[in-house]
């Protein structure tokens, strides 16, 4: 069984309704819409879109994980083989969701996998990514990707092509498809972040365990936003966050990232 998330505040109705007729006309059991709006307004709406969706009214705008973690409960009291958790400004095809369970069914060493992320134009979203260090995410937000080719490109992976396998330990948050034996192993968002670093925390600590994988050959589109980018408040809740995702993990003195960063670009390198 699979059973999947859906976290919304304010999101546009019209791209609730792409997401969820993608998800309901897949293999996908239950669909958790939930909602962190400050009242229940989508209720009858949302529910009326599919007899799979099951509507969730959050307790206020408790952030991206903790909201996905009431979802995960539940899938976890269910008895689901697989959870994905979504944003809501993703679309895909028919097939996608069947064929990432397939890939599952045969790797049972795999704890949790993506597809290949485009833009609604094609081109391809970097959504893969070594463990990042406080420099990565510095470089990323205030230079220039042309004067940080090298470092941009290592640090996203980009250098693979983003045409085979890969076993990354930074998933994008946008869409995470999990093996729910391995959520119970590892734990599930990390509360303690309302937004932004839990997708990096999360594949981490997945990462230890189990594979996490990219397979490029089924893809979904990401709208993506970038609200950090464009909104001061936002991009102070990012930095705020990303402080408390470096005082859990450490800062410039993190060995485990180091080995595991090392070992993800030999890996790389040799194929």
């Amino acid at each position: 069984m699979i059973t999947a998330s859906i976290v919304i505040y304010n999101s546009p109705v019209k791209d609730l309704q792409t997401v969820l007729s993608c998800v309901a006309n897949s293999i996908v059991r239950t669909i958790y819409v939930i909602d962190n709006a400050p009242d229940a307004s989508l209720k009858a709406w949302v529910s009326g879109l599919s007899e799979k969706v099951v509507y969730i009214q959050g307790q206020g705008n408790v952030g991206f994980g903790r909201a996905h973690n009431r979802a995960m409960r539940e899938a976890i009291g269910q008895g689901a083989t697989y959870h994905l958790a979504l944003n809501p400004d993703i679309s895909f095809r028919e097939g996608v969701i069947e064929a990432l369970a397939a890939f599952m069914d045969k790797n049972p060493d795999v704890g949790q996998v993506i597809p290949k992320i485009v833009f609604p134009n094609g081109a391809t979203q970097y959504v893969c990514k070594l463990i990042p260090t406080p420099l990565d995410l510095l470089l990323r937000r205030f230079v220039p990707t042309r004067m940080n080719e090298r470092r941009t490109n290592r640090f996203e992976l980009r250098f693979s092509g983003y045409n085979k396998l890969m076993n990354a330990p930074y998933h994008h948050g946008c869409f995470m498809f999990f093996r729910v034996s391995a959520l119970k192993e590892i734990g599930l968002f990390d509360e303690r972040f309302f937004m932004y670093p839990e997708d990096i925390d999360l594949t981490r600590r997945m990462h230890e365990k189990h594979a996490t994988m990219f397979y490029p050959d089924v893809e979904a589109v990401h709208k993506h936003a970038a609200a950090s980018r464009k909104n001061m408040k936002m991009f102070l809740i990012h930095t705020v966050n990303m402080i408390r995702y470096f005082n859990k993990w450490g800062w410039f003195f993190d060995k485990q990232r180091r080995t595991i960063n090392q070992q993800v670009l030999k890996e790389l390198e040799e194929k």
